[in-house]
């Protein structure tokens, strides 16, 4: 179990668990990753950012909130975007039983994919943190599970636009996934703010390494 909660941050755990915390080799680029949406204000903002760009992002949904605003998650599909399970609820998973972690699971890919006509690949946990048994679950449901390299801890309360795009870009390499919010459901209040400022930054300083974004595998 402690492995598994240290899996988030520490490379080494992840590793020994088979997580994948970076892009397979060979694509060439990094990938952007937003956790907790879709949120009416945050969403579009970056929607509206990554499509001036010409980037593209996987989008890890939560279901309640598909469920709420179902039209935006339609929209994450239309503009080229990949969309990916993050749970029904925003739960620890150790705090949940193997049955609550199923019931969790399946309503969360049906609703994303009663909204989308998608059914997601890939699959992340609420705070990174997956329990043995959700890991196995992840698994045994044909989904890729993916945290992440680099992250602007754009959830918050006592930081910053330019705080946040230093630490998620901080020797950024291809095969890097960052991990940033597009909602603020589960986090500081208007901390979607502050990641729509970060994005700005953070598209710049990709373009001025001229590394592209890429969708996982």
């Amino acid at each position: 179990m402690l492995l598994h909660a240290l899996a988030p941050v520490v490379p080494r755990a992840a590793d020994t668990l088979g997580i994948p915390r970076t892009l397979p080799a060979g694509l060439g680029g990094v990938g952007l990753t937003f956790d907790d949406g879709p949120h009416p204000e945050g969403t579009p903002a970056v929607l509206d950012l990554l499509a001036r760009a010409g980037y593209r992002a996987t989008f890890f949904l939560v279901g309640e909130q598909v469920e709420r605003r179902p039209e935006l998650a339609r929209e994450i599909v239309t503009q080229g975007h990949l969309v990916a399970v993050h749970g029904y609820r925003h739960r620890l998973q150790t705090r949940l039983s193997a049955s609550q972690l199923r019931a969790d699971l399946d309503r969360a890919l049906a609703t994303i994919e009663a909204a989308t006509a998608t059914r997601p690949e890939h699959h992340r946990p609420p705070y990174g943190g997956y329990s043995p048994a959700g890991l196995r679950l992840a698994n045994s449901s044909g989904l890729k599970p993916l945290l992440w390299s680099r992250w602007g801890k754009d959830w918050r309360r006592f930081t910053t636009a330019r705080r946040i795009a230093a630490r998620a870009t901080r020797d950024l390499r291809a095969g890097d996934v960052i991990l940033l919010h597009d909602a603020d459901f589960y986090s500081a209040r208007n901390s979607y703010r502050r990641t729509v400022e970060a994005l700005r930054l953070i598209i710049a300083e990709l373009e001025r390494l001229q590394i592209a974004t890429v969708l996982p595998a």
